[in-house]
């Protein structure tokens, strides 16, 4: 039963078809620290002119998940995968957070009908708009 819902779902990790494209033609390059696969294709892919490059998540397929190391490699933005350098995340970058829309985690702005189940008091800065005439 396990391979039907591999066959179908593409979120929870690689379908049958990406472990099929990965074993004939990708190589693999590396791990990052949530477990996720990176792989690129072992020739220069003639439609594109330059290598493809994917990953396979561990898990949950989240891109928020890639750390920026890896993402810049996958986009092409640097040649080198980060374990081929010694990457330095620079003092901007912040470490992963999951996305948590849709969750009772989620961030409420101040004013929500679903922060705290209470509209916040008025102000006394706002006046009804009334036509004229």
């Amino acid at each position: 039963m396990i391979w039907l819902y591999r066959l179908f779902t593409w979120w929870n990790g690689q379908t049958i078809n990406t472990a099929v494209h990965t074993l004939l033609f990708g190589k693999f390059v590396g791990k990052d620290e949530f477990g996720n696969r990176y792989y690129r294709r072992r020739k220069i892919d003639p439609a594109l002119g330059f290598e493809r490059r994917w990953v396979i998540y561990a898990g949950e397929s989240e891109g928020s998940m890639t750390p920026p190391g890896w993402y810049g490699w996958l986009h092409h933005t640097v040649d080198a995968p980060p374990t081929e350098e010694a990457y330095v995340a620079r003092e901007w970058q912040l470490p992963y957070r999951p996305n948590l829309t849709g969750t009772p985690e989620a961030w409420r702005p101040p004013g929500s009908t679903l922060r705290a189940n209470a509209r916040p008091a008025a102000t006394g800065d706002y006046e009804a708009w009334t036509p004229e005439g």
